[in-house]
């Protein structure tokens, strides 16, 4: 079969606001429908049928099981716009964005739009196990009998909702409880988390005062800049923070080195060379290779930890080092996870042992590392945050011009990692 590449043409999101705040009263469904409207708006979409939509949320309502074709169907585009679910905690619309690029690359399409959204905001609420079944058998008896029978067997424990928790269910720790076990095992500091935080706010704080988020992030809800964003933090101020996690002594992530619960949404557009051309869209960048991989983090290695291998597998297949790339956009949903990542990538006997490679993959230049501000800063809706990076990456490319190339690593619950390297 013969391929092509495809490429990155643009971007959109709404700005990221921390769970509770501006969005409580702004369902999952209208957040991804803003953003996917404004992409169609940007690039002339408007009545114009594209060739596929990846769109996708970690909270999910069963509600929602056509999500990514109803939120087509809102947006502007042709009706006869098909589109699908994909959920991969929170690599989703990077996933999202690999799975549309196969299908332009393979001639399926020739233009596709993939994104992600989630509200801690809009959660599904669910019924307890017992309230269900007495619910559904109440829906099944027929008799006036059957069904009193049933009516008298409700008690007051079975009104208790469920709400979602971001907890590993075969551990039982949320996801800043196993990461408090990476930063303890690599002996990452909290002044190392808190110095890189505190650079993730100034770099994104920078980028927006350069106008470079201008036309990748429209006004929403009279909002133009992402809520959680703090310009004028401090390392002083970041380590007055309480550990949030290990609220021992011994604890060192707090509320300012991890990223907060955000609510958003984003969207990216791809589409083949010819494609592009015949529309007059910019070619920002390509999609060149992708990995992902997963780690057993119940037998002991670190849930975030994931990345370390898709990353190494990814340089294998395109011969290619550590080092090879111009910019890195390494996403924080936490400070130290970053951190353990890239004192993994330098460890000889981590490198040996785990990655099979004879030699340590070796340190990056910091001043390449999320030079926009990555998810400390800027917030971290689950399912959004991939496709955000891409395009903020592609941009970037664009930007430095040809032959600049970039490297997004993303990791996930479940002991997921996605890593996918970028070309202008």
């Amino acid at each position: 079969m013969k391929t092509r590449a495809a490429y990155i043409v643009g971007g959109a999101r709404v700005p990221f606001m921390k769970s509770m705040t501006t969005y409580k009263d702004v369902t999952t469904t209208d957040l991804m429908v803003a953003s996917l409207k404004s992409l169609v708006n940007k690039f002339n979409l408007r009545g114009k049928i594209v060739g596929d939509v990846a769109l996708g949320a970690v909270m999910h309502s069963s509600a929602n099981w056509n999500f990514a074709r109803e939120v087509v169907q809102s947006s502007g585009l042709h009706p006869n716009t098909p589109a699908y679910n994909v959920q991969r905690a929170c690599a989703t619309s990077l996933e999202n964005t690999i799975q549309i690029a196969h299908k332009i690359s393979s001639h399926q399409i020739d233009v596709g739009i993939a994104g992600g959204v989630d509200s801690n905001s809009d959660l599904p609420i669910m019924l307890s196990r017992s309230l269900s079944q007495k619910l559904l058998a109440l829906n099944s008896a027929k008799s006036f009998g059957e069904k009193l029978k049933i009516f008298l067997s409700f008690r007051f424990k079975d009104l208790k909702p469920l709400f979602p928790a971001v907890v590993e269910p075969r551990t039982g720790k949320s996801m800043g409880e196993h990461c408090e076990l990476m930063v303890k095992e690599w002996n990452v500091s909290r002044r190392e988390q808190d110095e890189l935080a505190l650079a993730s706010h100034r770099n994104a704080t920078q980028a927006y005062n350069e106008g470079f988020y201008d036309d990748l992030v429209f006004t929403f809800t009279d909002k133009k800049m992402d809520g959680i964003l703090r310009g004028d933090t401090t390392i002083d101020r970041l380590g007055k923070l309480r550990p949030v996690f290990d609220r021992s002594s011994h604890g060192t992530l707090t509320a300012g080195n991890s990223s907060a619960l955000t609510d958003g949404s984003s969207a990216v557009l791809l589409a083949s060379e010819e494609e592009a051309k015949k529309n007059n869209w910019p070619l920002l960048a390509k999609i060149v290779d992708s990995q992902t991989s997963a780690v057993d983090y119940v037998a002991g290695e670190g849930l975030l930890m994931a990345p370390t291998v898709a990353v190494s597998e990814l340089l294998k297949r395109n011969n290619l080092k550590l080092q090879d790339f111009d910019y890195y956009e390494i996403h924080e949903a936490f400070a130290g996870q970053v951190l353990c990542t890239l004192k993994a990538w330098e460890s000889p006997e981590y490198c040996k042992n785990r990655l099979g490679r004879a030699e340590p993959l070796g340190k990056i230049d910091r001043s390449k590392l999320n030079v926009k501000g990555s998810s400390v800063a800027i917030g971290h809706p689950f399912a959004a945050t991939g496709s955000k990076i891409v395009a903020v990456l592609a941009k970037q490319l664009h930007q430095a011009g040809p032959g600049k190339r970039g490297l997004i690593v993303v990791c996930t619950a479940g002991g997921m990692g996605a890593a996918s390297i970028l070309e202008s």
